[in-house]
């Protein structure tokens, strides 16, 4: 194929009419074909500001379906995608902007008067294109552009986007996803969860981040399903949609929301076949609750922005709370020793590495962090605490990070955390090491509810039955809410600095 990820996602679709994004409840619609004009035109107008092949374009704009032609049309122009979160503030914008070096940048109208010295002082362009994807600089671009554009010819090597890490520690980190990372990974899913053009796929996750751009929008257009895409989760919409749907992509928000309506029964979700969820720990009490309510059984698996997706639990087999299932075909996970870096028995916890099509080529101008994270054999050191069981299910213990190491001994949170969520009134948990001046670290539990309905004495006693005394946390406090970033993972970097401030209570 002369453009690998274009010729298998996108133009294999010229002149289908199917609709590839739907409104169930406005009847809009939008063909396949339709779509890829309006690609083709993204690219002529990329091609025109000035980018060649292997350039690269920051999009910080909110998510539409002009938005999501920014990357088709970067693909089919070879033009290297780079889209960013839309809570970045310019300072964050630019550290990438200037890292990467990007020729141009597409935000908001209501952004650009921030952003344009930024630009001005990187030499990059820049254009505009509005939440709703219809106004703009970049949005009028499109509409006077011709859809007439030759696929630009690209090797499976070579890179078609650039994602950077939250760099919750350090500078981030700019993985560079090749078209192969890309395609393999979703030709992989698509069979694994056998999607089909039959499928509906609920698209609610924003498509900044590998899970929904990589995972939602490629594996839908690789089947010629059809996406109800949403700009963000708004639990009302969702819950009237569900019966037009089959599939639903989620993060555990989402389903934890759904279970606080009483209108989220078997009833309303008989239409659909699969509900995956991702990008965050999934609770086993949400994975049980789920299943009571409508019978299904939600599909958890795993994945990283350097390696696409890791793992899954099966379509068909057990779908084993707790887990995220095993290595995707074509893949290989192994479980290694954090300091030998030598695999370990089954049931040992260590490190999660992984291998294969889908992992990455490495980090954007990081030569070191790259020999650092990727073994000569291949296999990428994820930093995920893990373990897998005699019947090769992997479950995700927590980051090597946040591993707590006190008085010598080596304290996984993940363990004291599942004893937490099952205690009276704590809805969840989440436990943090923070510096004590004997043992190196102490263990602090920190838990959601409210405080009347827990009592922290008899959780204290509770774990003093299950865990050795030198895991039991030494604190436990009571919050509203947990920090979190935008796709639903705990931000525990955040806890760690407020609990080891020595102004706070618990310093």
């Amino acid at each position: 194929m002369a453009n690998p990820l274009y010729d298998a996602v996108f133009g294999l679709h010229a002149g289908n009419t199917r609709a590839l994004i739907t409104d169930p409840l406005s009847g809009y619609t939008l063909s396949y074909n339709d779509f890829l004009l309006l690609g083709s035109a993204t690219a002529t107008v990329i091609s025109d500001a000035g980018l060649a092949p292997g350039d690269r374009l920051v999009a910080q704009v909110g998510k539409s379906v002009n938005a999501l032609a920014i990357y088709a049309g970067c693909v089919q122009a070879g033009v290297v995608y780079l889209p960013l979160n839309t809570a970045y503030t310019p300072s964050e914008v630019a550290y990438f902007l200037g890292d990467c070096g990007a020729s141009l940048l597409v935000c908001d109208p209501a952004s650009a008067a921030s952003l344009e010295p930024i630009t001005t002082k990187h030499h990059a362009a820049l254009m505009t294109l509005s939440a709703d994807g219809l106004r703009g600089s970049f949005a009028e671009a499109v509409t006077a552009a011709s859809s007439s554009f030759k696929t630009v010819v690209r090797e499976p090597d070579d890179l078609a986007a650039l994602l950077y890490t939250s760099g919750t520690t350090g500078r981030s980190k700019g993985a560079m996803l090749t078209q192969q990372n890309l395609l393999s990974n979703a030709q992989t899913l698509c069979e694994l969860w056998q999607f089909t053009q039959d499928d509906v796929l609920l698209h609610a996750l924003p498509i900044f981040h590998t899970h929904g751009l990589f995972v939602a929008t490629n594996v839908t257009l690789l089947s010629g399903a059809s996406l109800v895409l949403e700009p963000s989760f708004h639990l009302d919409r969702a819950v009237t949609l569900l019966p037009h749907v089959s599939a639903v992509m989620g993060v555990p928000t989402f389903y934890t929301r759904f279970l606080s309506d009483e209108r989220f029964n078997r009833a309303l979700t008989e239409s659909v076949r699969i509900f995956i969820s991702g990008s965050a720990p999934l609770l086993a009490e949400t994975h049980t609750q789920f299943e009571a309510r409508t019978g299904h059984r939600i599909l958890e698996r795993y994945g990283m922005t350097e390696t696409n997706m890791i793992t899954s639990n099966p379509y068909t087999g057990e779908r084993r709370a707790g887990t995220v299932g095993h290595p995707l075909p074509g893949v290989e996970v192994q479980i290694t020793d954090p300091d030998s870096g030598q695999p370990i028995p089954d049931g040992d916890i260590g490190i999660i590495e992984v291998r294969g099509p889908n992992v990455f080529k490495g980090y954007w101008n990081m030569p070191d962090k790259t020999a650092a994270e990727l073994r000569d054999t291949g296999f990428f050191i994820t930093g995920d605490l893990g373990q897998r069981d005699n019947d090769g299910y992997i479950s995700i213990v927590g980051r090597n990070k946040d591993l707590i190491i006190s008085g010598g001994y080596n304290i996984y949170p993940k363990e004291i955390e599942l004893l937490l969520d099952q205690q009276p009134g704590v809805e969840e948990s989440a436990v943090i090491g923070v510096p004590h001046a004997d043992f190196g670290e102490s263990v602090v539990g920190v838990l959601v509810g409210q405080a009347h309905n827990i009592d922290t004495g008899a959780i204290q006693a509770s774990l003093g039955e299950s865990l050795a005394r030198f895991k039991l946390p030494r604190t436990l406090v009571i919050v509203d809410a947990l920090p979190r970033n935008t796709m639903g993972k705990v931000q525990k970097n955040v806890l760690r600095d407020h609990y080891s401030d020595s102004n706070s209570p618990l310093g």
